[in-house]
């Protein structure tokens, strides 16, 4: 690849001549450093010279940080360990005006950009190497109005934060179902969680979001202003800029839930999928019925069953669940009365994408008994692993929005599948990956379509096009207008053609 050399002397000057404070008020004093070499988005090397990166630090309220600044370690990480990249520059920014510096750097040198928020990006989209990470984490607020039923986040505040803030007030909306999970990646994907069946998804409770666009402008979009824009950000994921501000509609709700396990041995797994075929496309929307089978690593006593959340009347819980527990004896039976952040926070210590893990996923358009006898047939157990075949119960008020209303295009999914691997972190996973990829060749087939979120870093832009359906041509032209050399591509990316 031939080197390009950017002497940007007019950015430069324009974006040095301020001295700004840091955010605990003293302030910032960095030599010149030295050039810096890059990576563009298409691949090509690109040299940074060392007065544009200090007036980019000078410009930024946040950090700015090179690889052998204080604290750049812990920045470049992501929760999966899998994927150890260096970004060659971290802007850490603290509000929007930091957002349009950063957007503004990267697209005046065509830098390969990340965006990271929580960091849970199972295929690395939040992290590069040689590009610039735009880090959220510093941009965390949550302000409820309890009066309107209206939550404001911004663009790097965590779903744990906004589940507290509302709940506070006997309101909430519904999120995903760990609480260090990012909101901004989470919604602009779609937004599955407990409360989906009941009040829709994330996606569905957006009223308005701010976003920095690719060419640094600032806008503000809704369905009167922008609504292309704001069609777009509900289910294409980071396309077309970065959202700053997310606007949620609230619902009340009690803030004690009924919620836990049902399991069952693993030998009743084609009894527990038949129940499930049958019960699950009827059940009341305020019960989330999340099926999994699992064989831990070490121990052949697997099982089969059920994660429970009931979000009704805690007097109906046990009529709802009575015909579950009508399957009969059980491993576990935990389900119980538990506050509904707890509730949320539940599974942060045990998210298997701390650890390393290989998972495929799509939407199911329902439990077949082809399915079924794959699933049961193909689970096998062994000693150096943990596998996991789940399935995240869709339907209720996620199904009843048409598939055209904004981009996410799965409504009549009746669950999203996943199928995992997890293994003791550094240990080979040859033989893991191979089994995973085994198995999922005879549960894909009865699949249509994944969810965004779940991104597989094996994905060919083929079938990431495909996954957009019928939707896919109108985000095409929404790309050519607010992105159009495809700034933001380190996503489910829909090119500009």
């Amino acid at each position: 690849m031939k080197r390009r050399v950017f002497v940007r002397s007019g950015l430069a000057a324009a974006m040095g001549t301020s001295i700004p404070l840091s955010p605990s008020g003293f302030r910032l004093v960095r030599q010149e450093p030295a050039d810096v070499d890059a990576i563009t988005g298409d691949g090509a090397e690109v040299t940074l010279r060392g007065r544009a990166v200090k007036a980019l630090s000078d410009r930024l309220r946040g950090r700015l940080l090179l690889a052998h600044d204080d604290g750049y370690e812990q920045a470049r990480h992501i929760l999966n360990p899998s994927f150890d990249k260096r970004p060659a520059l971290i802007a850490q920014v603290t509000g929007t005006a930091d957002v349009r510096t950063a957007v503004e750097f990267a697209r005046e040198y065509s830098l390969l950009t990340a965006v990271k928020c929580g960091g849970h990006s199972y295929s690395g989209k939040s992290t590069c190497d040689g590009g610039i990470m735009i880090d959220l984490s510093p941009f965390r607020h949550v302000r409820v109005d309890p009066v309107a039923r209206r939550a404001r986040v911004t663009g790097g505040s965590l779903l744990g934060q906004l589940d507290h803030e509302a709940m506070a007030y006997d309101l909430v909306t519904p999120m995903g179902t760990v609480s260090h999970t990012g909101v901004g990646g989470l919604v602009t994907g779609g937004g599955f969680g407990r409360l989906a069946r009941r009040y829709g998804l994330a996606i569905d409770n957006l009223t308005s979001v701010d976003v920095v666009t690719a060419d640094g402008e600032f806008r503000r979009a809704d369905e009167e202003q922008h609504p292309d824009l704001f069609w777009g950000v509900r289910g294409a994921g980071g396309n077309f800029g970065i959202v700053t501000s997310f606007e949620f509609k609230l619902h009340p709700m009690q803030r004690q839930v009924i919620a836990g396990s049902i399991l069952f041995p693993i030998s009743r797994a084609r009894e527990v999928l038949a129940f499930y075929a049958d019960f699950a496309p009827g059940a009341p929307d305020e019960l989330q019925l999340d099926f999994m089978m699992l064989n831990p690593q070490g121990d052949d006593r697997g099982v089969v069953g059920f994660n429970v959340c009931y979000a009704g009347l805690s007097v109906q819980a046990n009529r709802a669940l009575a015909p579950v527990r009508s399957l009969g004896a059980t491993v576990i039976d935990d389900v119980q009365p538990i506050d509904y952040v707890a509730l949320q926070r539940s599974g942060d210590s045990d998210d298997p994408r701390a650890r390393g893990t290989y998972l495929k996923s799509g939407f199911i358009p329902g439990m077949t008994p082809e399915l079924a006898a794959a699933m049961a047939e193909g689970m096998e157990g062994h000693p150096a692993r943990t596998t996991v075949v789940f399935i995240q119960q869709s339907g209720g008020a996620i199904g009843r929005v048409p598939n055209d209303a904004m981009a996410f295009a799965h409504r009549e999914a009746a669950g999203n599948m996943l199928a995992l691997a997890d293994w003791a972190f550094g240990a080979d996973p040859t033989d893991h990956i191979a089994y995973i990829r085994q198995y999922w060749s005879t549960l894909e087939p009865h699949t249509r379509g994944f969810y965004t979120n779940d991104l597989d870093f094996e994905a060919t832009a083929e079938s990431v096009n495909a996954n957009y359906r019928e939707n896919y041509p109108r985000l095409v032209e929404i790309k050519k207008k607010y992105d159009p050399t495809n700034l933001f591509r380190l996503n489910a990316n829909v090119q500009p053609g």
